[in-house]
Protein backbone atom coordinates (compact mmCIF):
# COMPACT_ATOMS: atom_id res chain seq x y z
CA UNK A 1 0.00 0.00 0.00
CA UNK A 2 1.25 3.55 -0.49
CA UNK A 3 1.58 5.71 2.72
CA UNK A 4 2.83 9.46 3.19
CA UNK A 5 6.29 9.36 5.14
CA UNK A 6 8.78 12.09 6.80
CA UNK A 7 12.03 10.02 5.21
CA UNK A 8 14.22 12.11 7.29
CA UNK A 9 14.32 15.10 9.40
CA UNK A 10 14.20 18.22 7.68
CA UNK A 11 12.94 16.56 4.46
CA UNK A 12 9.64 16.98 2.66
CA UNK A 13 7.11 14.03 2.68
CA UNK A 14 7.32 11.47 -0.15
CA UNK A 15 4.77 9.16 -0.98
CA UNK A 16 6.10 5.41 -0.81
CA UNK A 17 5.46 1.40 -0.98
CA UNK A 18 4.81 0.18 2.50
CA UNK A 19 3.52 -3.50 3.23
CA UNK A 20 -0.05 -3.71 4.91
CA UNK A 21 0.38 -4.11 8.64
CA UNK A 22 -1.00 -7.40 10.40
CA UNK A 23 -2.04 -7.67 13.89
CA UNK A 24 -0.36 -9.47 16.48
CA UNK A 25 -1.54 -10.14 20.23
CA UNK A 26 -3.59 -7.00 21.14
CA UNK A 27 -3.58 -5.16 17.87
CA UNK A 28 -5.93 -3.66 15.86
CA UNK A 29 -5.55 -2.63 12.29
CA UNK A 30 -7.76 0.57 11.65
CA UNK A 31 -8.74 1.63 7.87
CA UNK A 32 -8.43 5.06 7.84
CA UNK A 33 -11.05 7.10 6.53
CA UNK A 34 -9.43 10.44 7.71
CA UNK A 35 -6.50 11.79 8.55
CA UNK A 36 -5.58 15.39 9.86
CA UNK A 37 -2.40 17.76 8.63
CA UNK A 38 -1.67 19.11 11.47
CA UNK A 39 0.37 22.15 11.97
CA UNK A 40 3.06 20.04 14.11
CA UNK A 41 3.75 18.34 11.37
CA UNK A 42 5.66 21.15 9.89
CA UNK A 43 7.81 21.18 12.70
CA UNK A 44 8.86 17.73 12.24
CA UNK A 45 9.26 18.07 8.69
CA UNK A 46 11.48 21.14 8.90
CA UNK A 47 12.77 22.30 12.57
CA UNK A 48 13.48 18.93 13.89
CA UNK A 49 17.32 16.97 13.90
CA UNK A 50 19.21 14.07 15.02
CA UNK A 51 18.67 13.50 18.75
CA UNK A 52 16.22 15.92 19.59
CA UNK A 53 13.56 13.57 19.67
CA UNK A 54 13.45 9.80 20.99
CA UNK A 55 12.69 8.72 17.62
CA UNK A 56 13.39 8.94 14.16
CA UNK A 57 12.09 8.89 10.44
CA UNK A 58 11.15 7.33 8.29
CA UNK A 59 7.36 6.18 9.50
CA UNK A 60 3.87 7.36 8.04
CA UNK A 61 2.90 10.95 9.24
CA UNK A 62 -0.68 11.37 10.28
CA UNK A 63 -1.56 11.36 14.29
CA UNK A 64 -5.02 12.49 13.71
CA UNK A 65 -6.81 9.53 12.45
CA UNK A 66 -10.51 7.97 12.25
CA UNK A 67 -11.99 5.16 10.49
CA UNK A 68 -13.11 1.58 10.96
CA UNK A 69 -11.91 -1.62 12.30
CA UNK A 70 -10.64 -3.37 10.01
CA UNK A 71 -9.04 -6.64 11.95
CA UNK A 72 -8.44 -7.87 15.26
CA UNK A 73 -5.40 -9.28 16.73
CA UNK A 74 -5.70 -12.50 18.89
CA UNK A 75 -7.13 -11.43 22.45
CA UNK A 76 -9.01 -8.19 21.26
CA UNK A 77 -12.69 -7.97 22.77
CA UNK A 78 -15.21 -5.63 22.29
CA UNK A 79 -14.68 -4.44 18.91
CA UNK A 80 -16.32 -5.76 15.58
CA UNK A 81 -15.14 -5.15 12.45
CA UNK A 82 -16.56 -2.18 10.37
CA UNK A 83 -16.92 -0.17 13.77
CA UNK A 84 -15.93 3.31 13.40
CA UNK A 85 -13.41 4.65 15.39
CA UNK A 86 -11.06 7.58 16.26
CA UNK A 87 -7.66 6.63 17.34
CA UNK A 88 -6.29 8.18 20.54
CA UNK A 89 -3.08 9.63 19.66
CA UNK A 90 -0.49 9.54 22.30
CA UNK A 91 0.67 5.68 23.12
CA UNK A 92 2.10 5.44 27.01
CA UNK A 93 2.80 2.16 28.08
CA UNK A 94 -0.75 1.77 29.46
CA UNK A 95 0.44 0.69 32.85
CA UNK A 96 1.86 3.83 34.97
CA UNK A 97 -0.32 5.46 37.43
CA UNK A 98 -1.28 8.33 34.58
CA UNK A 99 -1.74 5.40 32.15
CA UNK A 100 -4.17 3.93 34.20
CA UNK A 101 -6.32 6.92 34.21
CA UNK A 102 -6.17 7.58 30.92
CA UNK A 103 -3.47 10.55 30.81
CA UNK A 104 -0.95 8.76 28.15
CA UNK A 105 -0.21 12.26 27.10
CA UNK A 106 1.83 12.44 30.63
CA UNK A 107 3.10 8.56 30.18
CA UNK A 108 5.54 8.04 33.39
CA UNK A 109 7.48 5.76 30.72
CA UNK A 110 7.23 8.25 27.72
CA UNK A 111 11.27 8.95 27.75
CA UNK A 112 11.96 4.67 27.63
CA UNK A 113 9.15 3.70 25.20
CA UNK A 114 10.48 6.19 22.77
CA UNK A 115 7.67 7.00 19.76
CA UNK A 116 5.44 8.86 21.28
CA UNK A 117 2.70 7.56 18.78
CA UNK A 118 1.29 6.57 15.41
CA UNK A 119 2.76 9.51 12.91
CA UNK A 120 5.26 10.67 15.71
CA UNK A 121 7.73 7.53 15.36
CA UNK A 122 5.42 4.84 14.56
CA UNK A 123 3.66 4.86 11.50
CA UNK A 124 0.73 7.00 11.51
CA UNK A 125 -2.38 7.26 9.31
CA UNK A 126 -1.54 8.66 5.98
CA UNK A 127 -1.94 5.52 4.21
CA UNK A 128 -5.09 3.28 3.81
CA UNK A 129 -4.25 0.86 6.65
CA UNK A 130 -2.98 1.71 10.18
CA UNK A 131 -1.61 -0.43 12.99
CA UNK A 132 -2.71 0.69 16.67
CA UNK A 133 -0.93 -1.26 19.27
CA UNK A 134 -4.11 -1.67 21.65
CA UNK A 135 -7.60 -1.54 21.42
CA UNK A 136 -7.66 0.58 24.74
CA UNK A 137 -6.68 3.57 22.06
CA UNK A 138 -9.79 3.34 19.78
CA UNK A 139 -12.71 5.75 21.10
CA UNK A 140 -16.13 4.18 19.32
CA UNK A 141 -17.94 7.18 16.90
CA UNK A 142 -20.94 5.44 16.62
CA UNK A 143 -23.04 7.58 14.39
CA UNK A 144 -20.25 9.76 13.45
CA UNK A 145 -18.61 10.29 10.04
CA UNK A 146 -14.57 8.88 10.33
CA UNK A 147 -13.69 11.50 8.12
CA UNK A 148 -15.51 14.64 9.42
CA UNK A 149 -14.21 13.12 13.56
CA UNK A 150 -10.87 12.58 12.51
CA UNK A 151 -10.07 15.80 13.81
CA UNK A 152 -11.55 15.61 16.85
CA UNK A 153 -8.84 13.79 18.15
CA UNK A 154 -6.31 16.33 18.58
CA UNK A 155 -7.97 19.83 16.86
CA UNK A 156 -10.79 18.79 19.05
CA UNK A 157 -9.22 17.33 22.18
CA UNK A 158 -6.13 19.40 22.83
CA UNK A 159 -8.26 22.55 22.77
CA UNK A 160 -10.92 20.94 25.29
CA UNK A 161 -7.80 19.66 27.23
CA UNK A 162 -6.63 23.14 27.60
CA UNK A 163 -9.89 24.85 28.33
CA UNK A 164 -11.20 22.20 30.94
CA UNK A 165 -7.60 23.35 32.63
CA UNK A 166 -9.30 26.62 33.58
CA UNK A 167 -12.84 25.80 34.03
CA UNK A 168 -13.33 27.31 37.62
CA UNK A 169 -12.25 30.74 35.39
CA UNK A 170 -15.02 30.52 32.90
CA UNK A 171 -17.41 31.90 34.41
CA UNK A 172 -20.14 33.91 33.78
CA UNK A 173 -19.18 37.13 33.09
CA UNK A 174 -15.58 36.31 31.95
CA UNK A 175 -13.95 37.29 28.96
CA UNK A 176 -11.14 34.69 27.01
CA UNK A 177 -9.29 35.00 24.10
CA UNK A 178 -7.92 32.67 21.34
CA UNK A 179 -5.19 33.54 19.59
CA UNK A 180 -4.84 31.66 16.42
CA UNK A 181 -8.21 30.42 14.55
CA UNK A 182 -6.05 28.02 12.37
CA UNK A 183 -7.57 23.96 12.89
CA UNK A 184 -7.26 23.87 16.89
CA UNK A 185 -8.22 27.76 17.21
CA UNK A 186 -11.58 27.62 15.52
CA UNK A 187 -12.10 24.31 17.49
CA UNK A 188 -11.01 25.74 20.61
CA UNK A 189 -14.19 28.58 19.99
CA UNK A 190 -16.53 26.10 19.08
CA UNK A 191 -15.65 24.47 22.72
CA UNK A 192 -15.77 27.53 24.77
CA UNK A 193 -19.11 28.42 23.57
CA UNK A 194 -20.71 25.31 23.50
CA UNK A 195 -19.73 24.57 27.09
CA UNK A 196 -19.26 27.73 29.22
CA UNK A 197 -20.89 30.96 29.16
CA UNK A 198 -17.77 33.11 28.78
CA UNK A 199 -17.55 35.70 26.24
CA UNK A 200 -14.84 34.56 23.42
CA UNK A 201 -12.68 36.98 21.41
CA UNK A 202 -10.79 35.69 18.78
CA UNK A 203 -7.35 37.52 17.73
CA UNK A 204 -5.43 36.02 13.86
CA UNK A 205 -3.67 38.06 11.77
CA UNK A 206 -6.23 36.85 8.81
CA UNK A 207 -9.42 38.20 7.91
CA UNK A 208 -10.95 34.91 6.41
CA UNK A 209 -9.68 33.16 10.05
CA UNK A 210 -11.81 35.71 12.22
CA UNK A 211 -14.89 35.00 9.74
CA UNK A 212 -14.65 31.16 10.74
CA UNK A 213 -14.05 32.68 14.54
CA UNK A 214 -17.13 34.44 14.26
CA UNK A 215 -18.92 31.30 12.14
CA UNK A 216 -17.53 28.97 15.63
CA UNK A 217 -19.02 31.50 18.47
CA UNK A 218 -16.94 34.14 18.96
CA UNK A 219 -18.10 37.38 20.11
CA UNK A 220 -15.49 39.56 18.89
CA UNK A 221 -12.76 38.88 16.45
CA UNK A 222 -9.70 41.16 15.99
CA UNK A 223 -6.84 41.32 13.79
CA UNK A 224 -3.47 41.38 15.51
CA UNK A 225 -1.87 44.55 14.99
CA UNK A 226 -0.30 47.14 17.50
CA UNK A 227 -3.49 47.80 18.79
CA UNK A 228 -4.86 44.94 19.80
CA UNK A 229 -4.29 44.80 23.21
CA UNK A 230 -5.59 48.09 23.87
CA UNK A 231 -9.36 46.89 22.24
CA UNK A 232 -9.47 43.70 24.39
CA UNK A 233 -8.74 45.89 27.77
CA UNK A 234 -11.31 48.47 26.32
CA UNK A 235 -13.59 45.39 25.73
CA UNK A 236 -13.44 44.58 29.41
CA UNK A 237 -13.33 48.23 30.47
CA UNK A 238 -10.09 48.08 31.63
CA UNK A 239 -9.83 44.52 33.87
CA UNK A 240 -8.26 42.37 31.66
CA UNK A 241 -9.00 38.84 30.84
CA UNK A 242 -9.96 35.70 32.77
CA UNK A 243 -8.01 33.37 30.60
CA UNK A 244 -5.94 33.82 26.76
CA UNK A 245 -5.34 30.69 24.90
CA UNK A 246 -2.71 30.68 22.63
CA UNK A 247 -2.32 28.72 19.89
CA UNK A 248 0.44 29.82 18.54
CA UNK A 249 3.05 30.44 20.81
CA UNK A 250 5.02 32.92 19.20
CA UNK A 251 7.25 36.11 21.47
CA UNK A 252 4.69 38.01 20.27
CA UNK A 253 1.17 35.96 20.99
CA UNK A 254 2.53 35.52 24.32
CA UNK A 255 3.52 39.07 24.89
CA UNK A 256 0.11 40.15 23.62
CA UNK A 257 -1.28 37.88 26.55
CA UNK A 258 0.48 39.51 29.36
CA UNK A 259 -0.27 42.72 28.38
CA UNK A 260 -4.44 41.51 28.49
CA UNK A 261 -4.86 39.20 31.67
CA UNK A 262 -6.31 40.39 34.78
CA UNK A 263 -4.57 39.23 38.18
CA UNK A 264 -5.78 35.83 39.26
CA UNK A 265 -6.29 34.80 35.25
CA UNK A 266 -4.53 31.83 33.01
CA UNK A 267 -2.64 31.56 30.31
CA UNK A 268 -2.51 28.33 28.45
CA UNK A 269 0.21 28.09 25.74
CA UNK A 270 -0.93 25.07 23.57
CA UNK A 271 1.13 26.65 20.12
CA UNK A 272 4.54 25.33 19.98
CA UNK A 273 6.09 28.42 17.69
CA UNK A 274 9.56 28.50 19.90
CA UNK A 275 8.27 31.65 21.56
CA UNK A 276 9.56 33.03 25.20
CA UNK A 277 8.68 35.38 27.74
CA UNK A 278 9.78 37.29 30.97
CA UNK A 279 8.15 35.69 33.75
CA UNK A 280 8.88 36.98 37.72
CA UNK A 281 6.98 38.84 40.46
CA UNK A 282 6.31 41.75 38.56
CA UNK A 283 6.41 40.69 34.88
CA UNK A 284 2.76 38.76 34.84
CA UNK A 285 0.11 40.19 36.70
CA UNK A 286 -0.33 38.55 40.41
CA UNK A 287 -1.60 34.82 40.86
CA UNK A 288 -2.21 34.33 36.90
CA UNK A 289 -0.99 30.73 35.90
CA UNK A 290 1.17 30.23 32.57
CA UNK A 291 1.35 26.90 31.69
CA UNK A 292 1.59 24.62 28.72
CA UNK A 293 0.09 21.20 27.36
CA UNK A 294 0.21 18.50 25.39
CA UNK A 295 -2.86 16.89 23.98
CA UNK A 296 -5.25 15.47 26.54
CA UNK A 297 -6.43 12.46 28.14
CA UNK A 298 -8.39 9.04 26.81
CA UNK A 299 -11.67 9.55 28.98
CA UNK A 300 -11.51 13.45 27.44
CA UNK A 301 -11.40 12.63 23.90
CA UNK A 302 -14.51 10.43 24.79
CA UNK A 303 -16.28 13.75 25.73
CA UNK A 304 -15.15 15.65 22.84
CA UNK A 305 -16.65 12.76 20.78
CA UNK A 306 -19.89 12.78 22.60
CA UNK A 307 -20.07 16.74 22.02
CA UNK A 308 -19.52 16.30 18.22
CA UNK A 309 -22.34 13.96 18.15
CA UNK A 310 -24.93 16.42 19.91
CA UNK A 311 -23.96 18.30 17.14
CA UNK A 312 -22.29 21.42 19.44
CA UNK A 313 -18.82 21.37 18.02
CA UNK A 314 -17.48 19.83 14.28
CA UNK A 315 -14.19 20.73 12.63
CA UNK A 316 -14.37 22.63 9.29
CA UNK A 317 -12.66 20.54 7.13
CA UNK A 318 -11.12 20.51 3.69
CA UNK A 319 -10.58 17.01 2.21
CA UNK A 320 -7.74 15.82 0.09
CA UNK A 321 -6.27 12.58 -1.27
CA UNK A 322 -3.65 10.98 -0.51
CA UNK A 323 -1.70 11.99 -4.15
CA UNK A 324 -2.40 15.63 -2.89
CA UNK A 325 -1.36 15.33 0.45
CA UNK A 326 1.98 16.57 -0.01
CA UNK A 327 1.26 19.82 -1.67
CA UNK A 328 -1.40 20.05 0.90
CA UNK A 329 1.37 20.66 3.79
CA UNK A 330 2.46 23.22 1.38
CA UNK A 331 -0.62 25.18 1.91
CA UNK A 332 -1.18 24.75 5.55
CA UNK A 333 2.81 26.12 5.87
CA UNK A 334 1.91 29.36 4.04
CA UNK A 335 -1.63 29.69 5.85
CA UNK A 336 -4.17 28.96 2.97
CA UNK A 337 -6.12 26.28 4.78
CA UNK A 338 -9.56 27.36 6.20
CA UNK A 339 -10.18 25.33 9.49
CA UNK A 340 -8.51 21.25 9.40
CA UNK A 341 -6.78 19.74 6.24
CA UNK A 342 -8.09 15.73 6.03
CA UNK A 343 -6.25 13.20 4.21
CA UNK A 344 -8.55 10.38 2.71
CA UNK A 345 -6.39 7.77 2.19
Amino acid sequence: MRALQIPSWKADPVLVEVPEPEPGPGEVVVRIAGAGACHSDLHLLHDFTEGMLPWNPPFTLGHENAGWVHALGPGVSGLEVGEAVAVYGPWGCGRCPRCRVGMENYCERAAEIGAAGGGLGRDGGMAPLMLVPSSRLLVPLWDLDPVQAAPLTDAGLTPYHAIRRSAELLRPGSTTVVIGIGGLGHMGVQILAATTPTRVVAVDTRPEALDLAARAGAALTLVAGDDTAEAILDTTEGRGVDVVVDMVGSDATMALAVAVLRPYSHLTVVGIGGGTMPFGFFSVPYECSVATTYWGSLPELAEVVELARRGLIGAEITRVGLDDAATAYEDLAHGRVSGRLVVVP
